[in-house]
């Protein structure tokens, strides 16, 4: 069973018309302001997992700063898995803008989990977390997320490298004192965590991350293949999931890319979906 766990949906009515929403949202502005950057419905995505194989795939939202937006892409991430349930796991979004407003974003979390949503994601913690000054909005994020036994999953940045639209600046020490702050959250850092892999050489981080997973999303775009040898070295096969970040590349470019490494049969069939299916408490039946 092959589990993609990073692909982006949007409801018809963005992709239809992207120019009514440039401006209104700053993520949104940096990663589909340009017609070139590739927008995807829950029926596109269907048609790529069909064409190249994948039994499943991680719908994820974005990090949208309004509430409303936040909670109209939830509302059609959630109608997606509805229609397509033994396809599309479900990640939704909130909006975190300041602690008078947390009811509203705490309740959402609680309104994903109840409609059927596995995680929160893809998050952008510079925006929403790392740069929001009041800890106690953080601390109930995190909570109701660990309370409804959510996944969160955030982008990460590499802090050298050329630069791209959405890169950030959500790099390995940005992510580290979450990690080290909230041990129970489950939490899997897209983009290879920005290289924050590598620092587990060092025994006290290895420690810490004990909960944390790695998605392969953009892998081509970002590092040389050999990634996937060194962090299998480090770190072990199960702490790496197979995500691709469609429709930014297609599905069928990443398990090229995988299936080309002469990985061990076993470490390929946990990266490919093992791990996903662990991680996600997917049985043997769904698919």
């Amino acid at each position: 069973m092959i589990v993609d766990f990073h692909t982006h949906i949007v409801p018809p009515s963005i992709k239809a018309d992207r120019s009514r929403y440039i401006g209104t949202d700053p993520c949104f502005d940096v990663l589909y302001a340009s017609p070139k950057a590739r927008l995807a419905t829950a029926e596109d995505l269907i048609a790529s997992m069909d064409k190249d194989g994948v039994d499943i795939s991680v719908a994820l939202n974005i990090a949208w700063t309004g509430h409303e937006l936040s909670v109209a892409t939830n509302d059609y991430i959630m109608e997606a898995i509805a229609r397509y349930p033994r396809r599309l796991i479900g990640f939704g979004m909130v909006s975190l803008e300041s602690w008078q407003r947390k009811d509203a974003a705490l309740r959402e979390i609680e309104r994903c989990a109840h409609g059927g949503m596995r995680g929160i994601g893809e998050i952008r913690p510079a925006w929403r977390l790392a740069a929001n000054e009041d800890t106690r909005l953080v601390d109930a994020f995190i909570e109701t997320i660990t309370k409804h036994n959510l996944i969160l999953l955030t982008h990460a940045s590499e802090p050298v490298g050329h630069q791209y639209p959405g890169k950030g600046d959500i790099t390995p020490d940005r992510l580290y004192p979450l990690i080290t702050k909230f041990p129970n959250l489950t939490l899997v850092c897209a983009h290879w965590g920005g290289g924050l892999p590598f620092y587990a050489l060092m025994p006290e981080v290895k420690k810490a991350m004990a909960n944390v997973f790695f998605d392969t999303a953009a892998s081509p775009f970002l590092y040389n293949p050999q990634i996937y040898h060194q962090v299998i070295q480090i770190l072990g096969a199960e702490k790496i999931l197979f995500g691709t970040d469609y429709p930014l590349l297609t599905q069928a470019r990443l398990l090229k890319e995988v299936r080309s490494l002469d990985l061990p049969p076993e470490t390929e069939r946990l990266i490919l979906g093992g791990n996903a299916r662990r991680l996600l408490g997917l049985t043997d039946t769904k698919g």
